[in-house]
């Protein structure tokens, strides 16, 4: 499993457009939103190329003017208890 965290800044006329957009994406939820547009979202994803298909998915919504990834872990065993 990966675990991610990234700030995103949106154009702020479109941050409804871009917060719909981030909905519909899989293992995405938006933690904060800023009326200049920046937005605290983490990601969850099976494997890495399931993250990095993510982020390239979040850079293409409109509105999105930037997506920067702030946190990233992998956890080969998620459920097992440390």
């Amino acid at each position: 499993m990966n675990i991610s965290s990234a700030i995103i800044h949106a154009r702020p006329g479109d941050l409804a457009i871009v917060q719909a957009g981030l909905a519909a994406l899989a293992g995405v939820e938006v933690h904060g939103v800023s009326p200049e547009g920046k937005m605290i979202v983490t990601i969850e994803t099976e494997d890495e190329g399931s993250n990095a298909a993510t982020y390239q998915l979040i850079g293409q919504l409109d509105g999105v003017m930037s997506a920067a990834m702030v946190y990233h872990q992998t956890e080969s065993e998620p459920y097992k208890e440390i």
